[in-house]
């Protein structure tokens, strides 16, 4: 029945459990540990766990349970399993399916800690890793091989929004045998469907558009059942990167308003892109929906509008870049997104800070760079807010 029902419709209702009181809003269960009726009854557990069976909250929980089968819903994958980070989703779906020896073809333009996990902590391990310029197919064909085990990227790259051609990328990846793991947060769940596109693992740092009111951290592993039980949950159960229930029950509240938020936020941004796009004090404004775009076509193939981000370039630098900064009255200077409060960043000072200046100019990421993540606030305010800004560059 679930399959049958629309977006909204999935937000609401999907995956609820309601206990023997018959609770309207889902229960958190804030435990631990699980009591059993018999030692037998314990034995069996752990032996095999049924659909509502649970042994400890590393391994699972009914709130956390209730989360993973909405998210599930809504993106149309089998199963979910839910994660303390959205790094620890990247981290885990990665390092879950890995090993010595296998080879890794990424994007080069990732968020700094996903570039960590690939060039730091996989090929520590022994992980091969090769980073493309993933707006490039050809790249994309000349880097995998026979033995590549996986293909990882950003459907949106963070922050300078290059947008890739998760179709095609698929196809490539899928003819050696190789499987495709797509970080979609800038996309959202709301405006692309990425396992249609051929993707076999999506990750959500489920912090951004999904709680999207700055409260709690959290993150989601989706994909097929036999993936998400046998390979991500083992790994992840033991390591520990499991979600909490509280923050699975926040998440559980965001889902409710998620397509409500993300398309307001989205008609914001769409409008200030526009009004910003050709103005003086700007060197570019980048939005995948703009015509202007260098990945204009590929945007309009691969999601129904461009999201809730757009990134500017103010002429002057690093500079200008935070007299801009200072003189916002309204959007506040963070490094979250996906917020229901408008959130600015420099990246070349904050979340890409680690990368050298050479890699920061190879992705895009100038000392002029501002990424602007577009809240529910009224689009006309927040325009006025940016130009009074710019005004004072």
């Amino acid at each position: 029945m679930t399959k049958d029902w629309n977006t909204r419709t999935k937000l609401v209702h999907s995956g609820t459990r309601r206990s023997q009181y018959g609770e309207v809003s889902e229960a958190i269960f804030l435990t631990q540990g699980f009591v059993y009726d018999s030692a037998e009854q314990a034995e069996q557990r752990f032996l095999k766990s049924g659909e509502d069976e649970f042994i400890y909250a590393r391994y699972g929980n009914p709130t956390v349970r209730m989360f993973e089968e909405r998210i599930a819903a809504l993106e149309g994958a089998e199963d979910a399993f839910a994660t303390a980070s959205g790094m620890a989703a990247v981290s885990g779906a990665l390092t879950a399916m890995l090993k010595a020896g296998d080879h890794v073809v990424s994007s080069r333009a990732l968020f700094g800690s996903c570039l960590y996990i690939l060039e730091d902590v996989l090929a520590r391990f022994g992980v091969e890793i090769t980073l493309v310029d993933g707006t490039d197919l050809d790249a994309w064909r000349a880097a995998v091989r026979p033995d590549t085990r996986a293909v990882f990227l950003e459907s949106i790259s963070n922050p300078t929004l290059e947008v890739i051609d998760l179709e095609e990328v698929a196809k490539i990846a899928h003819g050696v045998g190789a499987t495709v793991v797509v970080d979609n947060v800038f996309a959202t769940p709301i405006w692309s469907r990425a396992l249609e596109l051929g993707a076999d693992v999506v990750v959500y740092s489920t912090t951004k558009h999904i709680d999207g009111q700055g409260r709690c951290l959290g993150g989601v592993i989706l994909g097929t059942r036999e993936f998400i039980r046998k390979t991500v949950e083992p790994y992840v159960k033991h390591t520990g990167g499991a979600m909490s229930p509280f923050n699975a029950w926040v998440m559980l509240k965001g889902m409710e308003t998620l397509d409500l938020r993300v398309r307001a936020m989205t008609d914001g941004a769409t409008k200030i892109a526009a009004a910003l796009d050709g103005h003086g004090k700007l060197a570019r404004v980048i939005f995948p929906h703009l015509p202007d775009h260098p990945q204009h076509d590929v945007a309009l193939r691969m999601m129904e509008k461009g999201g809730t981000v757009l990134s500017i370039d103010i002429a002057g630098g690093q500079a200008a870049a935070f007299r801009f900064l200072n003189a916002l009255k309204i959007m506040t200077i963070s490094n979250n997104l996906g917020d229901a409060k408008s959130i600015v960043t420099h990246p070349a000072t904050t979340t890409h800070q680690r990368l050298s200046e050479e890699q920061r100019a190879t992705l895009g990421i100038t000392p002029g760079l501002v990424r602007l993540s577009v809240g529910i606030e009224d689009a006309d305010d927040l325009l006025a807010d940016i130009l009074g800004a710019l005004d004072a560059v």
